[in-house]
């Protein structure tokens, strides 16, 4: 089975951001994706690459960017779509908010998107998709050839802790602290096809492995393989999905320039004849599992010995190796939001000290309706803050004729 795998002729970037409709009263979920879309039809109806798009539930709205160069677009693409969403929240006593979970609701208390293809996911996989009521952030990086795909997906999978635990935002389900830093990464773990990408040698082994799954049935394409990270033929790119929710815009940004710059710096490599690192799929396993339970504050693996290291410490060196990369990037200030939320804590730790002070689970949502706002509007880029700040008022989002994003 021949797969054509659209190179890219540089690391551009595609973002999708999955937010929850809230009311501001109840802090409950709104399941009104459909109406607030149909409001905004040139939005969510362009024909090409719409910038708003429905998910699963009704409850959310995904926020997509346009193909970027860098991260900054990428910023300034997701807050002119986002401020458009708002204006039409804002009159319903609605607004948009992002972490893993929502802290409160109940995934039976949902009512399903009417997209076809999502029906016949929820008709094939039943209660497992039925109880998707999480949150992610995609990243895009383009790729300059299928024969790189699979050694930069094999490499970025050693990251998947790193990834996870900087965004880690569901500590609560269904009204309840699961005493994990990420809740999501179980829910959406559980479906057949998720889960770390298995290691293979090339892409000839990748479009062997795609064949073989189409041809027992248990795929009807190669979209609805939705490992952590994984080669995004049609679109030229490696997609990390392993990202929970995120609130601000300022950690999209950090999540972005992470990925950008991890993905240059492996594209460089192999331009040099090196070898990239392929963790063992145990170790990786492992490792996720860590970050899952223990976020920030996991040990993670680092050789088949079994030898381990904090994982704080192992993202100060990873930051360390990443700022030249970084910096000829033009996003050395994104990427330095890691230290930050090393220093001041990632969502899950913040939405839980909410809840120690003496807060309810209703203040931790009107803790992310703050954080996201307040990263959105205000006059001054580069000023806010992990947890709260402004972001620059943003142009009209262009370069729509192709996006990097797809589910």
């Amino acid at each position: 089975m021949g797969i054509e795998f659209n190179a890219s002729d540089r690391t551009t970037l595609g973002v999708e951001w999955e937010l929850q409709l809230v009311d501001v009263e109840t802090r409950h979920l709104r399941q009104e994706a459909e109406q607030v879309l149909a409001e905004l039809p040139d939005l969510s109806e362009a024909p090409s690459a719409p910038p708003l798009r429905h998910e699963l539930m009704q409850c959310t709205v995904e926020v997509v960017t346009g193909v970027c160069e860098t991260v900054q677009e990428a910023r300034e693409d997701l807050a002119g779509s986002v401020r458009r969403l708002q204006g039409a929240l804002e009159p319903r006593g609605a607004a948009a908010i992002c972490s893993g979970t929502h802290p409160l609701d109940d995934w039976r208390d949902q009512a399903m998107s009417p997209v076809q293809r999502y029906g016949e996911l929820v008709d094939q996989m039943q209660w497992l998709a039925r109880r998707i009521l999480t949150f992610g952030v995609h990243v895009h990086v383009g790729v300059r050839s299928a024969e790189k795909a699979v050694p930069i997906v094999n490499a970025l999978a050693g990251h998947l802790p790193h990834f996870l635990a900087l965004t880690a935002s569901s500590p609560f389900w269904n009204g309840h602290d699961t005493g994990l830093a990420s809740s999501r990464s179980i829910v959406f773990g559980a479906l057949p096809t998720s889960g770390p990408p298995p290691v293979l040698p090339d892409w000839a082994a990748f479009e062997d492995y795609m064949a073989t799954l189409l041809r027992a049935g248990t795929i009807a394409g190669i979209k609805e393989v939705w490992w952590d990270v994984r080669p995004h033929p049609d679109l030229g790119t490696v997609e990390i999905r392993m990202f929970d929710g995120i609130p601000t815009l300022r950690e999209v940004g950090m999540a972005a320039a992470l990925t950008q710059s991890l993905v240059t710096h492996f594209d460089n490599l192999l331009d040099r004849g090196y070898r990239l690192p392929c963790r063992p799929s145990w170790v990786v396993n492992d490792n996720k599992w860590r970050a899952t339970r223990y976020g920030l504050d996991a040990r993670i693996i680092t050789d088949e010995r079994g030898s381990t290291v904090p994982l704080r410490d192992d993202l100060y060196e990873l930051v360390r190796e990443l700022e030249p990369v970084a910096a000829r990037l033009g996003c050395a200030d994104d990427l330095d939001v890691v230290s930050e939320v090393l220093d001041k804590g990632a969502s899950y730790e913040r939405q839980r000290a909410v809840v120690r002070d003496g807060g309810t689970l209703d203040d931790v949502v009107d803790t992310l309706i703050a954080e996201f706002r307040e990263g959105i509007g205000g006059p001054a880029a580069g000023t806010d803050r992990v947890g709260g700040g402004t972001a620059a008022a943003p142009p009209t989002p262009t370069n729509r004729g192709t996006t990097h994003a797809g589910t």
